[in-house]
């Protein structure tokens, strides 16, 4: 295991887990910018997964979560009143955080050694340092009967070394949105599957006069998706697990993964001041995609939220919008239905009472999932067959995609240390900007890796 691995201190814990709410701005609560309350729970929702121990002494459970506005504020409350009602002896203490007070917050309390019980986490290699510093409970064996009921592309990413030390509840997946109008317009009538394809289809779109794709340049995670992406493809799950955790970016899938993204970039797909374009605001990727100055942007399930705000009210939320997965790399090493993405999940703090797990197991039961989807607040949930409870068309689509996702690679930016998260990004940049080549682009990730 490399150094960047050790911990040197529970402030270095807190720096890692903390960018990785604020990488690629995909982490923020979608559910903060959503309105109205939650329906109520079936009659079937008191009931808990498990009955309340035979001592049932008093025992209190804190919680801390992020979700301060309805309609998750709400609803999260509904489900641990419902708990404490059929847990009469369990006493929940919500501690409701914004996303920056939560950050203050927790350093302080880890700093004094006194872990929350529950408390939101984003996995990857925050959830690792935190494992290392022993602050977290492995619960590996304490949901070995439910655990398949949660999708495992998101169970993964809250595992270190094949452990579990917490539990998603919401897993989003980075995809290509479209225009159906530049689509229909170019004469394309079935999105590309492979990247081939893909290449064609930005082709076509050039012939006929409209720009390919809109990439906010400035905000460099978002050009690193296509990268990352292209690395899962290139190098499948063995092949990212290995460089995450060791820090050997060496393998050769990664020159790849440079040398196709330029195949792309080679074409001058991108909306013209691209390098200085934000993801959101004036002059931005979501506006560009907003007026049709981009047939095409890879992004996350937030993109129909932003381009929608975009508009100047031009459009309405997700009209006229497509989505398909990122296309299969034919003969590469990786499963074509393997994603990128992340979401929002909950660790078990190292003296939580056993009571948390099974707390956690309601908060995540298919009935618990279900009503989080009827709001579609842009919260997925995880739970195996919650999907349909989404209505949402567009939210619809990235389930289906995610739903093929054996594997669903971490947010890079988040998987990985801060200061690697920003190399990364940052050494992506140099191949769009045309400064660097697949190979530097490599070298330089290994490089800030340490190896």
């Amino acid at each position: 295991m490399t150094s960047r691995w050790r911990l040197l201190s529970v402030m270095g814990v807190m720096a890692l887990m903390f960018s990785a709410c604020s990488g690629g701005g995909a982490t923020t609560s979608p559910s903060a910018a959503a309105s109205g309350a939650p329906s109520a729970a079936p009659s079937e929702a008191a009931s808990p997964s498990t009955a309340p121990s035979e001592a049932a002494a008093p025992v209190t459970i804190t919680w801390y979560h992020i979700q301060n506005n309805d309609p998750g504020l709400s609803l999260w409350k509904a489900l641990a009143d419902e708990y404490m009602a059929a847990h009469p002896n369990v006493k929940i203490d919500i501690q409701v955080n914004e996303n920056e007070a939560f950050k203050t917050k927790l350093t302080t309390l880890l700093q004094q050694g006194d872990v929350p019980d529950l408390f939101q986490t984003w996995g990857g290699g925050g959830l690792r340092q935190q494992v290392e510093a022993g602050l977290v409970k492995d619960i590996t064996a304490d949901i070995a009967s439910w655990k398949d009921t949660i999708n495992p592309g998101a169970l993964g990413m809250y595992q270190v070394d094949g452990k579990n030390y917490g539990i998603p509840f919401d897993l989003g997946l980075v995809g290509f949105w479209y225009n159906t109008k530049s689509f229909t317009d170019a004469g394309i009538t079935t999105p590309p599957k492979t990247w081939d394809e893909f290449l064609t289809t930005v082709q076509t779109l050039k012939a006929k006069g409209i720009t390919p794709i809109a990439l906010a340049g400035k905000d460099t995670w978002t050009g690193a998706f296509y990268w990352a992406y292209l690395a899962v493809r290139n190098a499948g799950q063995a092949g990212m697990e290995k460089a995450v955790v060791s820090g050997d970016w060496s393998d050769p899938a990664f020159v790849k993964a440079g040398e196709q993204f330029k195949q792309l970039i080679d074409l001058k797909p991108f909306q013209k001041g691209f390098l200085a374009a934000p993801w959101d605001g004036a002059g931005s990727g979501a506006a560009a995609m907003a007026t049709y100055n981009g047939a095409m942007q890879l992004m996350g399930q937030w993109l129909p939220g932003t381009v929608n705000a975009n508009s100047g009210g031009s459009r309405a939320m997700g009209e006229g919008l497509g989505w398909f997965p990122f296309p299969a790399v034919e003969g590469a090493a990786g499963d074509p239905f393997d994603g990128l993405g992340g979401g929002n999940g909950f660790a078990v703090g190292k003296d939580a009472p056993p009571e948390t797990v099974d707390f956690l197991h309601y908060l995540v039961s298919l009935d618990a999932a279900n009503r989080w989807g009827a709001l579609n607040s842009g919260i997925l949930p995880t739970t195996n067959g919650s999907e349909a409870s989404t209505t949402d068309p567009m939210l619809s689509l990235v389930l289906e995609g995610r739903a093929k996702a054996k594997f669903v690679q971490l947010y890079l930016d988040q998987a990985t240390t801060p200061e690697l998260g920003g190399a990364i990004n940052e050494a992506v940049a140099t191949l769009y900007a045309g400064t660097g080549t697949p190979e530097s682009v490599a070298q330089a990730i290994n490089a800030a890796a340490g190896q």
